[in-house]
């Protein structure tokens, strides 16, 4: 089994649902029918009155390093190009369906976030009415690198973060850890690794007769209290805002990546390593990312979705998504070969294109 499902008993015949991603060999990627089982059991949860609320954990390394990507690959060489398509769109539209019923869910979702965070399983935690991360947290979106751009509503999250910080790290796929994520809006509470366990059973203690505010009021300090007195880890993102800033500053994509790609970093090694990975990324991806960051912040999280879709079918099909997972996590051999060599080849008609679902109506155009 891949999602264990199971009970917190809380007093008065209630409980919390507990969902605990459990594939450790993958690092929690998250496989499609994991994605159902997630999406049945909180549709579920949802309609019982028993169910006060949700805890969603993984493992001891990881959380949720992303999707199951190697799936899309390993079809590609066995089946035709029609079923890649149908089985792309099956696996964004529930992926995205999971994401966004999280984001709305009716009850309050405890998601826990320790270990590797990144793409699939930022997707998550982003929703999540409480996001809890540890000192042990790292989080990511990387998309850069395997020719996709940030989905789960990456561009959703990532520009209504302060500054181009964002921007950053969608172009760069540049790591965070839990500090970062308290300033960036993506975490509620830091909790120390080791009081994961006793968080679990103070929440029992709760009084979980109070309904909406005062609720998540309880919850809240409950956090608030086990994260008191610790050492934070020192943020990996914040100390170099400034530098981040005047690298993006500018309102051409080529222009900044110029400035980028020509900056000395050495002094700064997170940077260096941001700088090589942007270097290394699929130019398609670039783009993309920098597009959907300057428009979605005028979006609803519902039509960020609907756009989504339509742009991962069409990385899969058309652009650098399976290559990108070919050089990095298949031959490994990190030397992908992108449909274009240089930022300025990609067509903006064609890429334009992209944005465009192909064949009858979005399946996500209901969401908005």
């Amino acid at each position: 089994m891949t999602v264990h499902v199971s009970h917190l008993p809380l007093p008065g015949d209630l409980c919390i649902g507990v969902l605990t991603l459990d594939a450790p060999a993958s690092l929690n990627a998250l496989s499609l029918p994991m994605i159902r089982l997630l999406s049945r059991q909180l549709a579920l949860w949802a309609e019982d009155p028993r169910v006060r609320a949700v805890w969603l954990e993984g493992g001891e390394k990881a959380f949720c390093a992303g999707g199951d990507i190697r799936s899309f690959y390993h079809l590609a060489q066995e089946q035709p190009v029609s079923v890649l398509g149908e089985f792309a769109a099956d696996f964004f539209e529930q992926e995205y369906r999971l994401d966004h019923a999280i984001h709305t869910y009716p009850k309050p979702i405890l998601c826990l976030g320790h270990g590797i965070v990144m793409g699939g399983g930022i997707g998550l935690l982003a929703g999540a009415r409480f996001r809890i991360l540890t000192e042990q947290s790292l989080l990511a979106m990387p998309e850069v690198s395997i020719g996709l751009y940030p989905d789960v509503a990456g561009s959703w999250f990532l520009s209504r973060m302060p500054g181009r910080l964002g921007l950053w790290l969608g172009l760069t796929g540049a790591r965070f850890n839990g500090s970062d994520a308290l300033v960036l809006g993506m975490a509620d509470a830091l909790i120390p690794a080791a009081r994961r366990a006793e968080l679990k059973e103070r929440l029992q203690g709760l009084d979980w007769r109070l309904e909406g505010e005062a609720l998540d009021e309880a919850i809240f300090g409950l956090l608030v209290r086990l994260g008191e007195g610790m050492p934070a880890p020192e943020p990996l993102l914040l100390p170099h805002r400034v530098q981040i800033e005047a690298l993006l500053a500018g309102r051409s994509l080529e222009g900044i990546l110029a400035r980028l790609f020509a900056a000395d970093l050495a002094p700064w090694p997170a940077l260096a390593q941001a700088q090589a990975t942007c270097h290394g990324g699929s130019p398609i991806s670039r783009a993309i990312a920098w597009q959907q960051y300057g428009h979605a912040r005028h979006l609803s999280l519902a039509e960020v979705f609907a756009e989504e879709l339509a742009l991962s079918v069409n990385c899969v099909l058309e652009g650098d998504f399976l290559e990108g997972v070919r050089a990095l996590l298949i031959d490994k051999d990190k030397s992908p070969r992108w449909r274009f060599a240089r930022q300025s080849e990609v067509p903006a008609d064609w890429l334009a294109d992209m944005w465009r679902w192909r064949g009858g109506d979005n399946p996500l155009a209901q969401l908005a």
